[in-house]
């Protein structure tokens, strides 16, 4: 399955490579949500409050609204997930709350998250920079592996979303074997972002059991909707 998304930042729609460097802004809301709209899930991620620098809650709240959403970035709590799904979201997208600085999983946390709002509507963000967790949205990262991580949080989730931030934004490619691996990691839902390019790539995860997000492709139109 192909899943759109959409990443907010400044009040508009962007797409970062690596997380970092702007290559794309957009202010056109209803063109993107009316684009989505066939999609059965479309991610929707506040980056702004994932890297603690501010906030597009009345944006989530619109797009959650009208689009079935994943939404993720800043969620460091139970208020804020319920907060978030209250406003519309289907499922949250929970990632450096799940991890101490230590390098220890958060399975308590993670524990109290599912039984607030059930593990039904929880997405376990996993996140990595040359094999490690990334937290804090990618600027830090800690002493954990997806290996170490995903085993530790199956009871908590329904879906795991591993974010390839070497590769996101680049459209060179989401590597097959890791997403080999991490099925085999998990009977959850498996979901992967970071450089995936071409319907052929989708069609590729596919088979393996991987659903993949899609978002600098779709909006240079190098992947069509």
């Amino acid at each position: 399955m192909l899943i759109p998304s959409i990443d907010l930042m400044g009040g508009r729609i962007v797409q970062l490579v690596q997380g970092e460097k702007l290559r794309l802004a957009f202010d056109d809301f209803e063109y993107w949500i009316e684009k989505f709209s066939k999609f059965p899930l479309v991610q929707l991620i506040d980056l702004d409050a994932a890297m603690r620098q501010g906030e597009n809650s009345v944006l989530v709240a619109k797009i959650a609204r009208r689009l079935t959403c994943q939404a993720g970035g800043g969620i460091h709590s139970i208020e804020r997930a319920r907060q978030v799904l209250d406003a519309g979201a289907k499922r949250v997208i929970i990632g450096s709350a799940l991890f101490s600085t230590e390098g220890a999983v958060n399975t308590d946390f993670a524990a109290e998250l599912a039984l607030a709002v059930g593990a039904e509507r929880v997405v376990a963000g996993i996140d990595t920079k040359n094999g490690r967790i990334a937290v804090k949205g990618w600027k830090a990262q800690v002493e954990l592996t997806p290996d170490d991580a995903i085993p530790q949080l199956e009871p908590y989730a329904a879906a795991f979303l591993y974010t390839h931030v070497d590769m996101e934004g680049t459209m060179q490619g989401f590597p097959a074997e890791t997403a080999a691996r991490l099925r085999a990691l998990t009977k959850r839902q498996l979901i992967v972002a970071g450089g995936i390019r071409s319907r052929q790539e989708v069609d590729a995860l596919d088979a393996l059991g991987a659903d993949a997000v899609v978002g600098m492709a779709v909006y240079t139109e190098m992947l069509a909707v």
